[in-house]
């Protein structure tokens, strides 16, 4: 990357917040140095004015500061004026926001009512259906120009009458004219948006705010990267809304939501927040809200640093992994670990089944899960007897037998280099702060024929210090496996954490918090590629299942079934929730699978393009279903669609049984 491109971030190893435009909605202001705003989408018949009214107060009493309300057609779009009137009676006066897919009709109305219109580069004046096209450059111009003919008249009104637009590119519905130019890639998504905006600056008209959202929180990440360096190139930088689409329900809709959006806050990227779950929406804000908190308490961190001594290592919108030596099942291409540290009372019988190993007889005493720690740090501790042989157990050095078969030595300084005995050890792992990779780390390893693990702690702020550290090693030449701390203390109410002094989120469990935490001290380590394992002091199970979301969510490793789900919306064609909970009750079981569940056919066809069977409404009471981007069964009764899918995934071998548990 050239030193003079426009890059991202000020600094990767500090914070400061993106300088963007403001834009008013009504009294509230996005952008800027103003606040990061809360927004939530409403799930009622845009035509049930009543619902929609109640849910929305229910939305703000939430935290809520911004609505989305979805205007399908030219009927729904003109009851946005109702339904503003009846909020506005009851004393409600947050700003509203028209959603818009297919129907420029409804969108040039709703601009007239509300404080906001989203429109959706993919469908606003395409149609997808699918088709690979070869253009020239005259061709393609032409298509453009047809776009702005189709969408001008839209940017005229907001003009007239103040209204703000969102421009928000979704990577499940690019049109065929972008994916036959630019092809499913974030390049893709941010020149689609940036047709649009282009339009809009040629009328003059700048109250924009933009989003890349994907279901896949490594995709949505690298596409708004490169929308800022575009940005960046030209005298507009307009703000950010952020959020992973079609994230899901409970654990792994708030998991993928903070991997994203953290992430990106931690660069300084991101104006306004919605977190898109599969529950009803008065969830979504508090968990907004915890994830935005997180990071008001976190970025602190400074560094002498500058993009100019490493963004050359780090193309910051591409997916990369972090190149290392494999070592004993570290690193290389092997699947990130998942290492519980306890050294400070040692592991019983009884604790070591939360740890993810299923207690069977005396003569096949133990079963790994999927969902199961790789190694154990015992500290000091003896080796109790129980442990199964094929599990890595960690010891310090000062206890460690070196004719132990499957225990490790712990060394907590850099005295290892000292030992010369250290030659002889198939396997060390020694602890660092990620302030002590520096260039005469190398020499040291080198000079040794030592087998190292390096194990990462952080001092004051993760975020930042174990992205120096990966990109110190980088610069140096150091390729030996990274495990990170990962020092998050279980929470509650009653008693935030001492480690970080943050208060729990009204609203957020004790348990999300973790996961939500969790998410956006590691979401960008894992996203971009740094890690081969965390190492953890929370060895609960809900702590080790959130290790293992994390991996699922950036793909580094699969231990369970996926499910990409819509959050809903008034276009849902089915209940959403109940559908969801049906079809996770008979597929939980396959791991590896990825089934798309979509409420419409606003997302669902493109988003299938990262799922490996989709269910997706396509009209009241029916269901289509796909392999892939195929669609294989059109219109079946909702009633048989559930075993249909089951059909469907046995059909093509992707079905298992579930496994009995003794």
């Amino acid at each position: 990357m050239s030193s003079t491109k426009s890059y991202f971030c000020d600094n990767l190893l500090s914070y400061s917040r993106l300088k963007t435009k403001e834009v008013t909605l009504g009294d509230l202001i996005v952008g800027g140095k103003a606040p990061i705003v809360i927004q939530s989408m409403t799930t009622t018949d845009t035509m049930d004015t009543t619902g929609t009214i109640e849910q929305t107060i229910r939305m703000v009493r939430s935290g809520c500061q911004l609505v989305r309300i979805t205007a399908p057609n030219i009927k729904a779009a003109e009851n946005l004026k109702v339904i503003k009137e009846g909020l506005r009676k009851k004393g409600c006066d947050v700003p509203l926001v028209a959603d818009i897919h297919f129907t420029p009709n409804a969108a040039e109305i709703s601009a007239r009512i509300v404080e906001k219109v989203r429109v959706n580069p993919g469908n606003y004046a395409d149609r997808k259906q699918f088709k690979s096209i070869e253009y020239t450059d005259k061709s393609y111009q032409e298509e453009i120009q047809r776009i702005a003919d189709r969408f001008s008249p839209l940017v005229k009104i907001c003009k007239e009458y103040g209204t703000a637009m969102r421009i928000g590119c979704n990577h499940g519905s690019l049109s065929d004219r972008i994916l036959s130019r630019y092809g499913d890639t974030p390049l893709g998504m941010v020149e689609a948006a940036m047709e649009f905006v282009r339009i809009c600056q040629d009328m003059d008209y700048h109250k924009i705010i933009l989003s890349m959202k994907s279901s896949n929180p490594t995709v949505m990440v690298h596409a708004y990267r490169l929308l800022v360096e575009r940005m960046k190139e030209s005298e507009h930088v307009y703000p950010l809304h952020l959020g992973v689409t079609e994230a899901g329900e409970g654990e792994d809709g708030r998991i993928k939501s903070a991997i994203g959006i953290g992430t990106l806050l931690g660069d300084g990227i991101g104006d306004t927040v919605r977190v898109s779950l599969t529950e009803d929406p008065e969830h979504e804000a508090p968990v907004a809200r915890a994830i935005v908190d997180y990071f008001s308490e976190k970025l602190t961190f400074n560094s002498s640093s500058s993009n100019e001594d490493y963004k050359d290592l780090f193309p910051a919108h591409q997916i990369k992994k972090r190149k290392s030596q494999a070592v004993s099942d570290f690193g290389g291409d092997t699947p990130p670990k998942v290492i519980l540290d306890y050294s400070e009372k040692g592991i019983t019988e009884d604790v070591f089944v939360e740890t993810g190993f299923e207690k069977l007889n005396e003569v096949d005493k133990w079963r790994r899960k999927d969902v199961s720690l790789d190694a154990l740090y015992l500290g000091s501790f003896s080796i109790p007897p129980f442990l199964p042989p094929e599990l890595k157990v960690i010891v310090d050095y000062s206890v460690w037998d070196k004719n132990s078969k499957n225990a490790y030595p712990f060394f907590t300084s850099r005295d290892i280099f000292k030992n010369r005995e250290s030659e002889s050890f198939h396997l060390n792992f020694l602890k660092l702060s990620a302030s002590d990779i520096e260039e005469n780390l190398k020499k040291e390893i080198a000079n040794l024929s030592l087998v190292l693990v390096i194990v990462l702690k952080s001092d004051k702020n993760a975020i930042f210090e174990y992205r120096q550290a990966a990109l110190r090693c980088e610069k140096y030449g150091i390729d030996n496996p990274l495990i990170w701390m990962h020092s998050e203390e279980p929470l509650t109410h009653e008693e935030p954490s001492a480690h970080d002094k943050i208060k729990l989120t009204e609203g957020v469990s004790a348990e999300s918090s973790y996961q939500i935490m969790s998410a956006c001290t590691l979401g960008s380590i894992l996203i971009d590629g740094f890690t081969s394992g965390v190492w953890s002091k929370n060895h609960r199970g809900y702590a080790i299942n959130a290790l293992f979301g994390l991996y699922q969510s950036v793909r580094l490793r699969i231990s369970r079934t996926e499910y990409i789900s819509c959050p809903s919306c008034g276009r849902t064609l089915f209940d959403l929730q109940e559908v969801t909970a049906k079809i996770r009750k008979k597929t939980e079981h396959l791991k590896g699978v990825k089934i798309g569940i979509m409420g419409c056919i606003v997302n669902g066809p493109g988003e299938m393009a990262d799922a490996d069977f989709g269910y997706v409404g396509t009209g009241p009471g029916k269901i289509s279903l796909y392999k892939g981007q195929e669609i294989v069964e059109r219109n079946i009764n909702e009633d048989i669609a559930v075993d249909k899918l089951i059909e469907l995934i046995k059909h093509y071998g992707a079905w298992v049984e579930p496994q009995l548990t003794s």
